[in-house]
């Protein structure tokens, strides 16, 4: 202030007095001038940093400029520097968020360095990814500042004067410097820790900056807060979602271990526990997989704000989540569930347990020898054929194999009604009967079918009068009767359990063989006693009598009492029944009773129903004497003979003995017991002989017992069960019988029923082309089917475990036809069967045998390898079938199709 008033003062006082005063001013701007330059010599770091921030918010290039001379590459390091610290150790926690490294902002950096060139001379050391633009917005605080410094951080008046006069010179020279600035470019980006050092000095002055910008700042502190509470809350939730997982896979495990190493569809399918943890997962997946994408998309946004290792860990927590999700996806697929089903849901065999039981090729002397199989070569676009067969529509490859039958020594013992496959397994199709329909439902099938399915009148000719069959406009109806039981089977149904009460149908009496019979009304009506009917009869002049039971929905097959054993297992069924069947059971020693005496349960019934046992013709009378001479040799103990006034017929019931005391009481020993080494199950191509089996005696053999009463017989393992045994799926034999029927009813519940697309109000007959314990049947009991239960003849002898539990089923050998009429199956199910057929034989053959069997819209499941599968899918795709859906997962597949009603327009060249 003296200086200017002695400015004032000199404009109005004399030219003496302005001497004395020029004088006075010219020492003062010395003494300034001197002071001026001491003080900039000696200035210490932190001034100059404070000023050069205090600037910096005037002027960015300004600021930039001041905070690092162009000539030092280290900065000298005084007793209150922290020295060369690394970066964590000097940033504070405040700008930690702020500190974090981003590629987009250092491009962006660099990209806006030509138009701010003199920001490279000052800020080297600098972060520029994330500290600009926060200082940038104080700089309207840090401007207040210069105009008013607060107590601690002013510098005189003349020195902040100086320097506002000389900022146009340093923007001069800084842009005369340009390219100076951009060589300091790479000396800068090394010397960050030196910077950071600055910062850390210039802590008090930003605390009063920080002060001032209390309000930005708590705001940016309290985002990041709720932005760390938010990013627990997920992990958290990450980690519950995980151990939830973890306990679903526990449970997945613990069912896998229940099945004996299941592995499918759940299929799907599916497919496949008893506890709905599939379904919980399945539901559950998409919502964890859309919180999953949200929780990247929310970190990605928040990595920006986050320490470089915090984003770190977050990621490799996010990848680590989405890896275990994707696992469960992939685990999940239409497992189908398959449908699902569960995993796939096959179980395995084992192969030690093979040793363990016996096949029924090896119990088979006769067994025919099988082709094995040549190359397959491409069979998807395979060109198929119809079959050029007088049987026409009806073609049974092993029944009408007229090459053969003209080869037959004789006809006796009726050797053509027999099987005589083809040496080549046929590959054409057989074609379908014009207008044909889809068949009628169950039960209204057991009354009327449609006339063009089976357009055959001849049988309503000749059995119309006995109620057998009669055509009634576009249907074929019947009432229900037979030559037996003309006024209907319930009735005499009815009659035999008055006869003999404890035959109890449906209770202690739940398998029954009907030989010869007919439409197979017999059978169709004991559904209504909860019994399950195996009928019979050969394809002989009764025009088509099985095909009409089989398209009424009852069960049924074509064979013949003829000179080879039928192909069931020996002491499998509850009672045997005879209306009638045209059968000479008293002729050659009584060969052909005695078959029925090897399949009749000990304790079992034969209910013979025919004239000789109610007629007093001279035939009938001679037939009755040699029947009585021969049931009595064998120990049959005839225990009814009643007579049935309503349809005037009368019905002989005979008893099996359950023991060998009758047997060795005999005097003339005829029949002959069988050897020793003649084994009673053996049942595939071999020959009658005239000997009847022992009784088996020891307590723990098949036989010795009767079975559980119905329905508690389907689930408990039979009691000759041996734990000592190994099972198929190598656990002792009742546990396996148990986990397997476990493991159907979890199949067909979670993927059969609802994961296939399968309406099953149109299926009636079903076939398990491979059946091991019938815990498919099993599964299947409380619908509205019946199921066929085939055991391959090289597979473990199963079948008698079957039958004990109230189900029924037959030998066959894959390789060749099966003796059934075309077009009478709604549904096949087919477990492992062709990746084991194929190693004997081809698969073509096989599918052309599926594709006659099926009817038109008739459904196909497959489960198999992998490879088989596609090999079927791609078989079928040729057949025209519509393949619903194909699902494989660790070398395991399932397939289900529909038949259509495509035909070929061309027929196989005659031979």
């Amino acid at each position: 202030m003296a200086i200017g008033k002695g400015r004032n003062s000199k404009r109005s006082t004399s030219g003496s007095y302005t001497s004395t005063v020029t004088t006075v001013v010219f020492v003062a701007l010395c003494v300034v001038g001197l002071w001026m330059l001491t003080s900039n010599s000696i200035i210490s770091p932190q001034t100059t940093t404070r000023t050069s921030t205090a600037s910096s918010f005037s002027s960015s290039s300004a600021y930039r400029l001041f905070s690092k001379p162009a000539d030092r590459k280290d900065p000298p390091v005084y007793e209150d520097s922290q020295g060369d610290l690394p970066d964590d150790a000097i940033k504070s926690d405040e700008t930690k968020p702020l500190q974090a490294t981003n590629d987009e902002d250092e491009q962006k950096s660099q990209e806006d360095q030509p138009k701010s060139e003199e920001t490279q001379n000052v800020e080297g050391g600098e972060d520029n990814n994330g500290r600009q633009e926060p200082e940038q917005e104080t700089s309207g605080e840090d401007k207040n500042e210069e105009e008013n410094p607060p107590e601690g951080k002013q510098s005189t008046a003349g020195e902040e004067e100086k320097q506002q006069e000389n900022e146009p010179q340093v923007r001069e020279e800084s842009s005369e410097k340009n390219p100076e600035a951009e060589e300091l470019t790479q000396q800068t980006k090394d010397e960050q820790s030196n910077e950071n050092q600055s910062q850390e000095q210039n802590q008090p002055e930003a605390e009063a900056e920080k002060h001032e910008g209390e309000s930005q700042e708590n705001s940016q502190e309290s985002q990041s807060q709720i932005t760390e509470e938010d990013q627990q809350q997920r992990l958290q939730q990450q980690q519950e979602e995980e151990q939830q997982q973890q306990q679903q896979q526990q449970t997945q495990e613990q069912e896998k271990s229940e099945m004996s190493d299941e592995t499918l569809l759940q299929s799907s399918q599916p497919e496949s526990q008893e506890t709905t943890s599939d379904e919980i997962q399945q539901k559950e997946e998409p919502q964890q997989s859309q919180e999953s994408s949200q929780t990247t998309d929310e970190d990605k946004e928040q990595m920006q704000d986050r320490k470089t290792q915090s984003e770190s860990n977050l990621q490799e927590d996010n990848s680590n989540q989405e890896a275990k999700q994707g696992e469960t996806t992939q685990d999940k697929a239409p497992s189908v569930s398959f449908p699902g089903e569960e995993s796939s849901g096959i179980p395995k065999e084992s192969k030690e347990s093979k040793k363990s039981w016996s096949t029924q090729a090896d119990q088979s002397e006769n067994q025919k020898e099988r082709r094995k199989e040549g190359s397959d070569g491409t069979i998807y676009g395979y060109t198929w054929q119809l079959c050029n067969e007088t049987a026409g529509q009806d073609y049974i490859p092993c029944l009408d194999n007229e090459k053969a039958i003209m080869k037959l020594h004789g006809r006796k013992h009726y050797e053509h009604r027999e099987r005589h496959c083809p040496e080549e397994p046929p590959t054409c199709l057989v074609p379908l009967p014009e207008m044909y329909k889809t068949p009628v439902e169950w039960p209204k099938s057991r009354d009327k079918i449609w006339y063009h399915n089976v357009p055959h009148t001849l049988l309503a000719e000749v059995k119309g009068h006995q109620n057998w069959v009669k055509v009634t406009g576009e249907f074929l109806t019947f009432p229900g009767g037979g030559t037996q039981f003309i006024h209907g089977a319930m009735h005499y149904i009815d009659f035999i359990q008055k006869s003999i009460p404890d035959i109890a149908w449906g209770k202690r009496t739940r398998v029954v063989l009907d030989v010869g019979c007919g439409v197979a009304s017999f059978g169709g009506y004991l559904f209504d006693r909860d019994v399950l009917t195996m009928s019979f009869a050969p394809k002989d002049e009764h025009e088509a009598q099985v095909q009409f039971a089989l398209e009424r929905g009852i069960p049924a097959i074509s064979a013949v009492m003829g000179s080879q054993r039928l192909p069931f297992p020996s002491r499998v069924f509850d009672l045997l029944h005879c209306a009638r069947c045209r059968v000479p059971w008293h002729v050659e020693g009584g060969t052909l009773l005695l078959e029925l005496n090897r399949v009749l349960r000990p304790g079992g019934y034969f209910v013979w129903s025919a004239t000789p046992v109610y007629q007093k013709l001279k035939e009938d009378v001679e037939i009755w004497k040699e029947m009585s001479a021969l049931t009595v040799s064998m120990c049959w103990e005839l225990v009814s003979i009643n007579r049935d006034k309503l349809n005037s017929i009368g019905a002989a019931i005979y008893r099996k003995p359950t023991s060998n005391d009758c047997y060795e009481q005999r005097k003339h020993k005829r029949p002959p017991l069988c050897k020793t080494d003649d084994d009673p199950n053996a049942a595939w191509y071999v020959p009658l002989q005239s000997c009847m089996h022992r009784v088996p005696v020891d307590g723990a053999e098949r036989g010795t017992r009767w079975p559980e009463e119905w329905p508690r017989r389907v689930h408990v393992p039979p009691y000759w069960l041996n734990k000592s045994q190994m099972g198929i799926y190598g656990r002792p034999a009742p546990d396996d019988f148990a986990s397997d029927y476990q493991h159907w009813k979890r199949v067909v519940q979670k993927s059969y029923l609802n994961g296939l697309g399968i309406s099953w109000s149109d299926v009636r007959n079903v076939m398990d082309m491979r059946a091991v314990y019938g815990g498919f049947a099993a599964a299947l009991r409380d619908l509205k089917v019946w199921v066929l239960n085939v055991v391959n003849i090289d597979s473990p002898d199963t079948l008698p475990i079957i039958y004990e539990r109230g189900l029924f089923g037959i030998y066959h050998d894959w390789c060749e036809s099966f003796s059934t009429y075309p077009r009478t199956y709604d549904l096949l199910h087919a477990d492992h069967l062709f990746s084991k057929v194929k190693k004997r034989c081809k698969i073509a053959p096989l599918m052309a045998e599926i594709d006659r069997i099926v009817r038109p819209g008739g459904k196909l499941i497959v489960r198999d390898e992998s490879s088989a599968v596609g090999e079927v899918e791609n078989l079928l795709k040729s057949l025209h079938w519509e393949v619903h859906l194909t699902f494989s997962k660790d070398q395991e597949g399932i397939l289900s199709a529909q038949k259509s009603l495509w035909r070929p327009d061309t027929f196989v060249a005659s031979s």
